[in-house]
């Protein structure tokens, strides 16, 4: 495992593949809970398949990275896209970049799209984002914070987490703050610029298909959306054959 420094701090990061000089790289945004080995083999698969750099990295409060002052505050998502991320492309010297991310990262991702539209940027593809709040989104993370106080959660983090109460407490408390009912990035939708996946679990307990008929809507750049059968919030994980096989197909379509 590596590190990146930065003017905000240290992030913990793994590189897989071509450096950034002879090769686009994937850029990995993990999900609310989530952090560079989180993502099991799905970076290797990535590269191995596509032969481009994959770089993931933990966000600052998230596995082995430098911890953060709580409460989280309710621009958390955009802090990170519109701060820390265009700081980490610059740091590890990217020069073409497609991002992907999971959950809270493909939220990241759409806001860094919109808001930065970086020439840099080949195409965003995002799993599980949250394009804005729904009730079931808030239920479903209220009931894993009770799994989370009485059932075996916190110890299964603790292997992932150095600090797994910050971690956790960082994204549940921002995300139940009855002020984030507020969130909606559907504006960045409307401000990407280069082709965009969206995809999402038949099952999600996190969301449901309108964060992806809202993405539609709102989209201007190609757009294209599919939902996994069989599988919940972590599609690359429950439904990896299908899952992979449209992240590697998007990849290799804006990188041609």
């Amino acid at each position: 495992m590596k590190e990146i420094v930065t003017a905000h701090g240290r992030v913990e990061a793994e590189w897989w593949g071509p450096s950034p000089d002879t090769a686009p790289t994937i850029v990995l945004l993990h999900e609310g809970l989530g952090c560079v080995a989180l993502w099991r083999d799905v970076p290797a698969k990535l590269q191995e398949a596509t032969g481009l750099g994959v770089l993931a990295y933990s966000r600052f409060g998230y596995g082995g990275s430098d911890p953060i002052q709580l409460p989280r505050s309710m621009s958390y998502m955009h802090d990170e896209a519109l701060h820390v991320l265009p700081e980490i492309l610059d740091r590890t010297g990217i020069r073409k970049a497609i991002l992907i991310g999971h959950s809270d990262g493909g939220s990241i991702a759409a806001i860094h799209a919109g808001g930065t539209q970086a020439p840099r940027l080949l195409g965003v593809a995002m799993m599980a984002a949250h394009f804005f709040v729904e009730d079931l989104n808030v239920a479903a993370i209220a009931q894993i914070k009770e799994t989370y106080r009485n059932g075996d959660l916190r110890r299964r983090l603790a292997r992932y987490h150095t600090d797994v109460d910050g971690a956790f407490n960082g994204w549940t408390d921002a995300w139940l703050d009855p002020r984030f009912k507020t969130f909606d990035i559907t504006g960045y939708l409307e401000a990407i610029r280069i082709p965009i996946l969206g995809l999402q679990g038949s099952d999600d307990p996190y969301g449901s298909d309108e964060q992806l008929h809202v993405l539609n809507r709102h989209a201007t750049a190609p757009t294209k959306t599919l939902i996994i059968p069989g599988a919940r919030h972590a599609p690359h994980l429950e439904a990896p054959e299908p899952t992979l096989s449209s992240l590697i197909a998007f990849v290799q379509d804006v990188t041609a």
